[in-house]
């Protein structure tokens, strides 16, 4: 999408935490492996970039990845992973 796009970033900017949130009883059980998973395939090599701001462009994973209702719906599980490797 282009910054001059108004339209489509306000329904992404809509869009993004409904879809997070009808996603939520998943992301509170495995938010932690999903989370992983989705950004490592964001930043892969050789992906798009998310945010060119010489292009004027920015990607629909860019709000996604800067979702605090995401980051917040994924805290229990990476809490959960975090004291279970420390125990190893």
């Amino acid at each position: 999408m282009r910054y001059e796009e108004k339209a489509k970033i306000t329904i992404v900017r809509v869009l993004v935490p409904v879809a997070v949130f009808i996603c939520s009883p998943i992301l509170l059980i495995a938010g932690a492996p999903i989370r992983r998973r989705y950004l490592r395939s964001i930043y892969r090599d050789k992906a798009p970039l998310i945010l060119e701001k010489e292009r004027g462009r920015v990607s629909v994973h860019w709000f996604v990845v800067t979702s605090s209702l995401f980051a917040w719906l994924c805290w229990p599980t990476e809490s959960l992973v975090r004291l279970i490797s420390r125990r190893r």
